[in-house]
């Protein structure tokens, strides 16, 4: 039975464009999927970034600090601190 309708015309078109629309929406899911996906990725790298910058920072300021107290001391009466 299934087998006459699949030989008869308006059938067999309709199956043929049910296909096409399932395979359209199956696309575009999948586009949208990516999508998302890149969007995350692009968070991830924006996060990454800024943390990479304080810690940057952070490393810039520890590289200048007084060797000792003494040195801290002579930088705050010069003023330097």
């Amino acid at each position: 039975m299934i087998g006459r309708l699949l030989t008869h015309g308006s059938a067999r078109k309709a199956l043929d464009l049910s296909l096409a629309a399932a395979a359209i929406l199956l696309f575009l899911l999948n586009l949208r999927r990516a999508g998302e996906r890149a969007g995350r990725a692009a968070e991830r790298l924006d996060a990454r970034e800024r943390n990479d910058a304080v810690h940057r920072q952070m490393l810039d300021a520890a590289a200048r600090r007084p060797a000792d107290r003494g040195a801290l001391a002579d930088r705050l009466r010069d003023g330097r601190f």
